[in-house]
């Protein structure tokens, strides 16, 4: 079997777990779930493997936890973060779950010793909490203990089931690969409040792209409004480990998601000490204000949601908002995340971030912050892209790119909105259309209907207007009429009108007559 095809036989299979053991639950709520599930399951196989050290006559599932010494314990937990017990992995626990009368409360146990295994080591916060969503006591899971016990071992079987072919063998990916297509599912499913931090991985594999463009090596890529970390994860799957040196560092305000982002990090294999995730606001509490400049940054952050802004007098002298002179509007916090991006970027780097269309024209503050991005030179490109690409709305996103090493002082824009792949649901962004947004992004020529270089005096008399249609016509695509011939049809179409009618009239006349003689 390919690998496309493994890949779509166990997306299938993990769609229908959810679909069977859900029941009368919220799908939204109960994917939390079949992912701790997949992550626990995930874990547990990744923990055995590294302890067996690739020796066939050792199955780690298999020995008592008595044999593990406090050596051992110390030496596994500094290198993987976290420590496993063998009477705590997943296929121990799925092995007597049907018959365990007390399996939600020794779950909850066993998630518990993972998170306290890691106190007082250097991965203490990454592994905190990381089971916070999977509640085996919720009555989610039904009203009684043997309903609760009944739901989660259906679950457990159901992961337990999966293939996910040879641990050694490079398909484990498999397993990221399925948990966000589960996430994405239950995305497009549940409308806005299940699509808003989730950023198809087509249009993910773009914005990385952008972000590292022409770069050979990076210090470390980061998304300040991280959600379940696919755009982070995006960068990781498109470019050698080598080239992003330092990892993956993000924030995410939503605690939920803040936990699906780590877990996602330890499905694919990036270790503790290569991710630092935050919980909090990034606007009002950033978390990695002591960093050194990103080379690489990353983001799709949420569209116009509202803010504190000037009701905040110190945000005004915060460094990150201050070089602008003016907030974004408290109503439409978009350019605060921008301004907040731009200010962690390096002298050498990119910024590529999904915006909202109407931030690029609206007057008053927002066209403030436009003129500053602009008189100093930061705006490398603004791309427009197809409609309804995104889970939970049909609006075309724009993607800005900033940079601090541009070489001139011309603005690209480029419009990729007839770049698509018409699906059922969505819009799909092909391969194909990539490579040709990135060929224009890289060679910045002017493209007819695609793609324009605009020096700064345009822009200004333009009042700072960076919507991509006010620079890059459309392309007319409706038919060449010809008038004379069009006169010449509609002479004929209304003699035979006329013909038709007097027909009708005769006819009309000829029926009331016979009515009359009767």
């Amino acid at each position: 079997m390919t690998a496309t095809a493994q890949r779509a036989e166990l997306q299938r299979s993990i769609w229908q777990i959810a679909n069977d053991v859900r029941g009368s639950i919220d799908g939204w709520d109960f994917k939390q779930y079949v992912l701790g599930a997949l992550f626990y399951r995930f874990i547990s196989e990744n923990f055995a493997s590294y302890m067996e050290g690739g020796d066939e006559s050792i199955h780690y599932a298999d020995l008592s936890d008595s044999v593990i010494s406090p050596e051992i314990k110390d030496d596994a937990t500094r290198t993987k973060g976290y420590f496993i017990y063998p009477s705590q992995l997943f296929c121990n626990l799925l092995a007597t779950a049907h018959s365990n009368e007390s399996l939600n409360t020794d779950l909850a146990a066993v998630f518990s010793a993972i998170e306290a295994s890691a106190s007082g080591y250097p991965s203490e916060k990454d592994i905190k909490g990381l089971f916070a969503d999977f509640d085996t006591t919720s009555n989610r899971l039904g009203n009684t203990v043997k309903a609760k016990n009944s739901r989660l071992a259906a679950v457990l079987a159901g992961v337990g089931g999966l293939d996910f072919g040879d641990f050694s063998g490079n398909q484990i990916d498999l397993f990221g690969d399925a948990y966000e297509f589960l996430i994405s599912n239950y995305a497009a499913n549940a409308g806005k409040s299940g699509g808003e931090f989730f950023t198809p991985q087509s249009v993910s594999r773009l914005i990385a792209r952008l972000a590292i463009h022409g770069q050979a090596s990076i210090n470390k890529i980061y998304d300040p409004a991280c959600g379940s970390g696919s755009l982070l994860l995006q960068a990781k799957k498109q470019f050698d480990d080598h080239i992003i040196e330092e990892g993956f560092f993000g924030q995410e305000i939503n605690h939920t998601t803040y936990n699906l982002a780590r877990m996602n990090m330890f499905l694919h294999n990036v270790n503790y000490h290569k991710f630092d995730i935050q919980l909090g606001d990034t606007l009002l509490d950033p978390q990695h204000d002591d960093e050194k400049p990103f080379d690489a940054i990353v983001s799709n952050p949420p569209y116009s949601v509202k803010w504190i802004g000037s009701d905040d007098p110190t945000l005004i002298n915060d460094d990150r908002f201050a070089p602008a002179g003016v907030l974004a509007p408290k109503s439409k916090a978009d350019f605060a995340f921008v301004l907040h991006a731009l200010s962690h970027l390096s002298a050498k780097g990119r910024a590529a971030i999904v915006c909202f269309p109407g931030i690029f024209y609206r007057g008053g503050a927002e066209q403030k912050i436009r003129q500053y991005l602009i008189d100093n030179n930061y705006v490398e490109s603004v791309i427009s892209l197809a409609p309804n690409l995104f889970f939970g709305t049909t609006i075309a996103v724009n993607i800005l790119v900033l940079s601090k090493h541009k070489t001139d002082t011309r603005t690209q824009f480029i419009d990729a909105s007839g770049l698509f792949k018409k699906e059922t649901n969505n819009n799909i962004l092909l391969d194909e259309y990539i490579e040709r947004i990135m060929a224009v992004f890289d060679s910045k020529e002017n493209v007819p209907h695609l793609a324009a270089s605009v020096d700064h005096a345009t822009v200004a008399e333009k009042e700072y207007n960076l919507s991509v249609s006010t620079y890059v016509e459309t392309k007319e695509n409706r038919e060449v009429i010809d008038i004379a011939e069009l006169n010449a049809e509609m002479k004929t179409t209304v003699a035979k009108i006329d013909k038709l009618r007097a027909d009708i009239d005769a006819i009309v006349a000829e029926i009331e007559g016979e009515e009359v003689g009767s």
